[in-house]
């Protein structure tokens, strides 16, 4: 099978518990209002990578211990991920999904693949962003709504409560600069386009 990939990160702090291979999917229908990362929305975009090849990325990355799925919608490419999925806890490996849809609507949902992918997640980071709801005050999250479902017992809520919002900028050698994690991206890009 092939994922649809935006981008990967081999090492990052920034998107779950402990240091983690990052994995944004391309695609999402559900278009936040004020989302940050709208390039991930069309899925035409990004680049299609098998599995198997993805496997063998996570397996090289050194000191992880888990990885993340973002985006995009990582449940608008539900059977693949799960693929993905059931070989990275082959390895030991922690799984952290993150998705603008709510756990009750994707346990309600008459979708035997989404309950394939939440099988094998340990944290889901659940609920669309909403720009009104706007709050920084807990990792990872960009909006009060959003929750953290602690799926198995490899993460708690004792794990995440000492961590804060980070950001990290990587700085390629051909000039781009990528800059990950959670904070107010719009001060962000603005002190990134004054220069």
């Amino acid at each position: 099978m092939k994922i649809r990939v935006y981008r990967m990160l081999k090492q990052t702090k920034m998107a779950g518990p402990g240091n983690r291979f990052c994995l944004w999917v391309q695609g999402c229908s559900r278009h936040c209002r004020g989302c940050m990362a709208t390039e991930t929305w069309t899925h035409h975009g990004g680049r299609l990578i098998n599995t198997a090849e993805l496997f063998k990325l996570i397996c090289a990355a050194p000191h992880i211990e888990g990885v993340t799925f973002l985006g995009g919608e990582p449940f608008e490419q539900p059977s693949a991920l799960a693929e993905l999925a059931a070989n990275i806890k082959s390895q030991g490996l922690s799984l952290t999904v993150f998705t603008g849809f709510t756990y009750e609507e994707l346990r309600a949902a008459n979708n035997a693949e989404y309950h394939n992918l939440l099988g094998y997640t340990d944290l889901l980071i659940d609920g669309a962003f909403v720009q009104a709801q706007f709050d920084l005050s807990r990792p990872w999250v960009g909006s009060k709504n959003q929750q953290y479902r602690f799926l198995t017992n490899r993460y708690s809520k004792a794990d995440i409560s000492n961590i804060k919002n980070q950001i990290e900028v990587r700085i390629a050698t051909n000039g781009t600069v990528l800059v990950n994690g959670m904070g107010d991206f719009s001060q962000i890009k603005t002190l990134l386009q004054e220069n």
